[in-house]
């Protein structure tokens, strides 16, 4: 079993491998795609029910010894993420099939690459394998971020790279000052070496540079600005992907190598208290989808860095319970962001309305989705957010407690400014027509159908009931658009009425992360 650890990062780059030589044939690209990630997907629910009881996979890559080979570790921590990140990649791959944004040659190759260096980050236990992981993902968030080539993109790839360009050059310093202060870059060695002054500082370095690819405030500003250009699929997979492993890595340097000090507890409720409402307030400020959501992305890291300030059983239950919930919640909106502009052309506020009469299936997952979001019962959402706030209340976390409440009102604020602007109100169509966006593929059989005119009934192109050619085609592609994010927004529904069985091996897997003896165990055994 420990010899499988290696399989969700070999299989996607062998995938992109051969999907690069495959790149004229987009039918074996889908399918390479589709089977890698549904074999690591099924991978991760074997990882999950073996360490559900707190036991921890284990092995050395390669069979060198202990300290020379590449340490591949998985607790219940990582084989949850491990699992949900590949769900969403299925959606967001499902997704970009059904819209036509696969059908450059080089998305399939580089997505596979991407999520390899996901997996990567989640299974290794050594701070230079870590990088390595993290510029694998940058190359391949890079390539998909410009793929359209429009000017636009080519701004905020930029603007992506540069940043994290940077990000990644503090990294590698972090490592050879953690090299030179500790003597090895493995976790089983840094176990606990944070409490040395040195050490810590060392680390710190590192912890900064995770810190800006996690987009906390405030090294947050490239993220808004540049995502929002991505298109719909590849946003969506970023979102729940990208940010979320800086964040994993957060919780991974601060159990083993600061052992969860508590001296850094004020300060860490503090970064994720700021972190809320920054991103917050940006969202509200906003008038499009993508940006809105955008802005989310970063409010949404506050809520999982809270944890780390409580460090309690109850706190980070909850917040790995967040964690996956989440990855799940804001990928499906912005799948819907994106099903609306694929249909409609523009995820512009003031140039939409009344979509839910026309499209009540989308405007149904939306809802769902949104209202997780914000934290509203009877959804996942509600739970990860009321867990937390318990625990920040019964850590004497009052404050913090208590923004994480504001913020969830500001939060359901701009949901409903979403809900009115696009899918209530008066069809768009009947005040001002609508164009396809810059470099977005027309997924309907034409432009006229994209462009969303028709009555409020849905009679019209955005409902495939056009005089346009391609009727069955353009229905079945509708499906698949929607489908992604009404299939999340109902699992987050469900999720949150029938929480208690994830709870379980949630608050398995946070008393694993709390006391990481097993995981260092795991780790400095040979095999």
């Amino acid at each position: 079993m420990n010899s499988l650890l290696t399989l969700p990062v070999a299989l996607p780059l062998l995938a992109s491998a051969l999907s690069l030589v495959a790149r004229h044939r987009r039918r074996v690209q889908r399918v390479l795609t589709m089977v890698t990630v549904a074999a690591v997907l099924g991978l991760s629910v074997v990882f999950v029910a073996v360490t559900r009881d707190g036991d921890v996979l284990g092995h050395q890559v390669g069979g060198w010894e202990v300290g020379i080979a590449i340490p591949f570790v998985a607790d219940g921590f990582a084989a949850l993420l491990l699992a949900i990140a590949s769900f969403m990649t299925l959606a967001s791959v499902l997704f970009s099939i059904a819209s036509g944004e696969d059908r450059h040659p080089l998305f399939h190759p580089m997505v596979l690459a991407l999520v390899a260096g996901v997996y990567g980050s989640f299974l290794t236990a050594d701070l230079f394998n870590l990088f390595v992981m993290f510029e694998v993902m940058l190359i391949a968030s890079y390539v998909l971020l410009t793929l359209r080539g429009a000017a636009a993109q080519v701004r905020a790839g930029a603007l992506y790279v540069g940043v994290n360009l940077l990000a990644s050059t503090v990294f590698l310093v972090g490592i050879a000052l953690v090299y030179g202060t500790v003597g090895s870059v493995n976790f089983g060695v840094l176990a606990g070496a944070g409490r040395e002054p040195l050490a810590a500082a060392a680390t710190g370095v590192v912890a900064l540079a995770v810190c800006v690819k996690a987009s906390i405030v405030p090294l947050h500003t490239w993220l808004p600005r540049s995502y929002v250009e991505a298109s719909p699929a590849v946003t969506a997979l970023f979102s729940g992907l990208l940010t979320k492993a800086g964040v994993y890595v957060l919780y991974r340097l601060y159990a083993v190598v600061f052992d969860g000090d508590p001296m850094y507890a004020g300060a860490l409720l503090a970064i994720a208290g700021l972190t809320m409402v920054v991103g917050v307030l940006g969202a509200v400020g906003k008038g499009d989808m993508r940006g809105i959501l955008a802005f989310h992305m970063v409010s949404q890291v506050g809520y999982l860095v809270l944890p780390l300030g409580l460090w309690t059983v109850a706190g980070v239950t909850a917040g790995i319970f967040y964690f996956i919930q989440y990855i799940a919640v804001k990928g499906s909106l912005f799948l819907a962001a994106g099903a609306v502009e694929a249909i409609y052309g523009t995820g512009t506020l003031a140039r939409l309305g009344g979509i839910v009469r026309a499209r009540p299936l989308l405007a149904t997952g939306f809802i769902l989705s949104a209202l997780a979001l914000a934290g509203l019962p009877p959804t996942s959402g509600f739970v990860g957010k009321y867990l937390l706030v318990r625990a920040a209340f019964d850590d004497g976390a009052l404050l913090a407690g208590a923004v994480a409440v504001i913020v969830s009102f500001f939060t359901l604020m701009s949901m409903i400014k979403i809900w009115n602007g696009v899918f209530w109100g008066e069809p768009a169509s009947e005040h001002e027509p609508m164009k396809m966006a810059e470099g977005m593929p027309v997924p309907a059989g034409g432009a006229g159908s994209a462009a969303g005119h028709g009555d409020a009934a849905g009679h019209g192109d955005a409902t495939g009931h056009g005089d346009a050619t391609g009727h069955g085609d353009r229905v079945r592609r509708g499906v698949g658009i929607v489908a992604p994010c009404v299939v999340i927004g109902t699992a987050t529904l469900l999720l949150g009425i029938g929480a208690q069985p994830l709870l379980t091996v949630v608050e398995s897997a946070s008393e694993a992360l709390l006391d990481p003896s097993a995981y260092l165990d795991a780790l400095r055994t040979e095999g």
